[in-house]
């Protein structure tokens, strides 16, 4: 009887321990859908205030950019560009900052330049969102696709075997008739292009000694050299475009960059890291379609390396005829040693910095080569003719023995402000695209190009 009292106590005090549990677990679970209905209340709280910030805010875009008509895509883009930028000032304090800064001292080229560096730090920032998007939505491809789409060529059947690979299999008898209908069908279409582009072989028989293979080489060799053109120009305006559409967000960001200096500041900052990423496939570009000019370049580097200023046409009194004064050195080789820092730049603005400092040690040097020689010397402030400096400038470019200049000016001619161009910068710019147009007609016509040099 004892022992049977004894166990039921103990299966009571089992059974209450096991209750009071279960009632913890009961009100914790309780207190956990409480808190869980508490926050979502202040989720939707939350969205919904959100949502109203972002209908405010596009509100106060669409009043900037109300229009009577309709509004082009442009136009369109702007406006949810612009309540972007509000949205992310209403987080952020910093842009604030700057703007009374820049309210205080609207000239100050010091609080520009630290506004645009503070920029271009903050990746979420909605202009260099843009500048991403801009710069990874590979405008090479997409234009190269809508190039050589135009065209509409086949000249391998590969796409037909590929979608009869079956039929090939059960009857190889067909093949050949297949293949042979593959290549009409190539050729038609190849006729209708050369159509469009009211450009028709020709099909006449008088030029008999003339090889149709050769023939139909140069004339494939003639489309692509056109369709690379036609893909250039268009990679080249999508580039002056998405620029465009970088300064316009950016002084919509900032309403206090606009100004002339201001402007031009913000431009070469938003350049200088919207090449840097893209410059070497763009140049790759630039230099297909300029490679026979580089060629014919690299030619007169090979076969005139080692001559003279004398020998291009250097006026005597602007090289020391005796060059144990060089130390070992060769004339204007600081001038070459600068010009050859141009192709380690990817920013079309600093490439031009760099052919203005050239020009500016060659015209150091010519002066300190002709007070060497001259007994009278001019004044200290001469400078040097364009007449002196063409020879002056082919000779550094030969010593450079860097053909792909040819493909580098012809960039930053595409990409350089209309402003440079009429100024200093232009003028250097000029003269070296002169400089290079004179190595290449040093060239003998018809020569083949020399062979490299054993090492």
């Amino acid at each position: 009887m004892i022992r049977r009292r004894r166990e039921t106590a103990m299966d009571l005090r089992l059974y209450w321990k096991k209750l009071k549990t279960f009632w913890k677990t009961l009100s914790l679970q309780r207190q956990m859908m409480e808190n869980l209905i508490i926050a979502k209340a202040r989720q939707d709280a939350l969205q919904r205030k959100m949502e109203e910030r972002r209908l405010r805010l596009q509100e106060e875009a669409n009043r900037r950019f109300a229009t009577c008509g309709t509004m082009t895509p442009e136009e369109q883009e702007q406006r949810v560009l612009y309540a972007s930028v509000l949205e992310y000032e209403q987080d952020h304090e910093w842009p604030k900052i700057w703007k009374a800064k820049l309210k205080k001292s609207p000239n100050d080229p010091a609080l520009v330049s630290g506004l645009i560096a503070c920029l271009l730090s903050y990746p979420d920032h909605p202009v260099m969102k843009l500048l991403k998007r801009l710069q990874y939505r590979s405008p090479f491809k997409s234009a190269l696709t809508h190039s050589l789409s135009d065209a509409s060529i086949s000249l391998s059947p590969s796409r037909d075997l590929n979608a009869n690979d079956t039929k090939s299999e059960a009857d190889p008898d067909d093949s050949s008739s297949l293949l042979t209908t593959d290549r009409e069908n190539s050729f038609e279409d190849l006729e209708k292009f050369l159509t469009q582009l009211d450009w028709v072989p020709s099909h006449s028989g008088d030029d008999d000694d003339t090889d149709p293979d050769v023939t139909f080489e140069s004339q494939i060799h003639d489309l692509e050299e056109r369709a690379l053109k036609e893909h250039l120009k268009a990679i080249v305006k999508d580039i002056h475009n998405a620029i465009d559409r970088l300064l316009s967000l950016c002084l919509l960001s900032f309403e206090c960059l606009n100004t002339a200096n201001s402007k031009d500041q913000c431009v070469a900052s938003m350049e200088e890291v919207f090449f840097t990423p893209i410059w070497r496939p763009l140049l790759a570009l630039f230099r297909k379609v300029h490679g026979e000019r580089e060629q014919a370049v690299e030619s007169s580097m090979h076969l005139y390396h080692h001559v003279s200023p004398g020998d291009v046409g250097v006026a005597s009194k602007l090289f020391p005829r005796d060059l144990a004064v060089l130390h070992g050195s060769y004339p204007y080789e600081s001038a070459v040693q600068e010009l050859k820092l141009l192709c380690r730049e990817y920013c079309p603005q600093k490439k031009l910095e760099c052919i203005v400092r050239t020009l500016r040690i060659i015209c150091g040097c010519a002066e300190d080569y002709r007070l060497l020689q001259e007994n009278d010397p001019p004044p200290r402030s001469a400078a040097i003719g364009a007449d002196d400096l063409l020879p002056i400038l082919a000779f550094v470019a030969l010593r450079s023995e860097m053909p792909q200049l040819v493909s580098e000016c012809a960039a930053l001619e595409e990409f350089i402000h209309e402003g440079y161009l009429i100024g200093e910068e232009g003028y250097c710019l000029t003269s070296l695209q002169s400089a290079l147009t004179y190595v290449e007609s040093m060239l003998p016509s018809g020569a083949p190009p020399p062979a490299p040099k054993p090492t």
